[in-house]
């Protein structure tokens, strides 16, 4: 598949000859993620409602499609919204930069449709980028890995995240969405193993 190559990379922009804009698809995503807050914010919660929550069941249309893909970019609050924000952009760049800014675009886009569709099943609805921020998690482990043998870190990474998520999933009840983030912990699992085979 020609998309798994190394893809150009997305000229960096400097900002007032100082400042590089070093990972455009990590900080455009999070520059996404803010201002849909503040919109959000503005509108006392109806984009939220109306676009950036993925609900189950609700029928085919352009508007459910789009929901599936655009939760990714609102937050239910505020620490929420941080707490992605600060692992998405720990991590995001790493990742952007051993992947290629193209790849790491079609990941998070599948993720987020294939999320979206777990959550169609186990829950009353999804909204935020919990499960992408799993899948770089996941994905920021293969990023040091040089040989074809499983690096012992990458087994106790998943079994921490994932892991934990399963066992909160299945004891909590709570608003909490785990098997979002379960599906995104195996989705970046699966790429992971997917360019690991391209590039060996």
């Amino acid at each position: 598949m020609d998309f798994l190559k190394k893809n150009k990379e997305i000229k960096k922009p400097v900002l007032m000859g100082r400042f590089e804009y070093n990972s455009p698809v990590i900080l455009t995503f999070a520059l996404i993620c803010v201002a849909a807050y503040i919109i959000n914010a503005i509108t006392a919660g109806r984009l939220n409602s109306e676009l950036l929550t993925c609900y189950p069941r609700s029928g085919i249309g352009i508007k459910p499609l789009l929901r599936s893909f655009l939760y990714i970019f609102g937050h239910a609050g505020l620490s929420h919204l941080t707490g992605n924000m600060t692992l998405f952009l720990l991590l995001g760049p790493i990742v952007e930069e051993k992947y290629g800014s193209g790849n790491l675009i079609i990941m998070i886009f599948s993720t987020a449709f294939i999320t979206a569709l777990v959550n169609n099943i186990f829950t009353t609805g999804i909204i935020g980028a919990s499960g992408i921020v799993f899948m770089l998690i996941i994905l920021s482990a293969f990023t040091s890995q040089k040989s074809d043998k499983i690096p012992i870190s990458l087994i106790l990474v998943f079994l921490i995240y994932v892991g934990g998520e399963i066992v909160t999933g299945l004891t909590a009840h709570d608003n909490v969405s785990q098997f979002g983030h379960i599906a995104g912990g195996f989705c970046g699992l699966g790429w992971g193993m997917v360019f690991k085979r391209t590039s060996g």
